[in-house]
């Protein structure tokens, strides 16, 4: 049976109470992904943490990385960054992944720890930059690039206005 990128064996690290191991754990984890962003299936996630042996279980305190990518949700430009997450989690004997992650046979599974780091950090509707000014709704054309040549839509809250302009423009 393979073992996972994640995996970190914690028997020695229990034996007394305080005991800290700085590890660096990497690889892909596969189905990260939101709404409008994603982590590629073969993109190293990183989790740079710090396992501190407590009553009880395991803290893990650290960081974690990834590359994503998405399209713009003004002007759907393929667009991509790197989230790193702060993480601090207890793992536990009899751990539910809701409250703590599970400690079993004295081993720690930092994957799950990470896919839902990841994915709460993931971009719902990334922007190419803040100040995106996305596509022309009538043209599609992009307005980063430049204006387009269509006439800005008449406001439906002037009309009545502009009905006036055009009678006072006579025959």
């Amino acid at each position: 049976m393979s073992e996972g990128a994640f995996v970190v064996h914690v028997a020695r690290l229990r034996r007394t109470v305080g005991t800290r191991w700085h590890v660096e754990r990497s690889g892909p984890v596969a189905g990260l992904s939101v709404t409008a962003s994603a982590v590629p299936d073969d993109a190293e996630v990183t989790a740079d943490v710090t396992l501190e042996s407590v009553a009880g279980g395991i803290s893990v305190l650290g960081v974690v990385a990834a590359p994503w990518g998405g399209l713009c949700r003004r002007c759907l430009v393929p667009t991509s960054g790197t989230i790193r997450v702060p993480v601090r989690e207890l793992y536990t004997q009899g751990g539910d992944g809701d409250d703590t992650y599970p400690l079993r046979a004295d081993v720690v599974d930092l994957e799950p720890l990470v896919r839902d780091a990841v994915v709460l950090e993931l971009p719902v509707a990334p922007l190419c930059s803040e100040g995106c000014k996305g596509l022309c709704p009538a043209c599609g054309a992009n307005w980063n690039e430049g204006p387009c040549s269509c006439a800005a839509p008449p406001d439906p809250r002037w009309a009545a206005l502009d009905a006036l302009r055009r009678s006072d423009a006579g025959p």
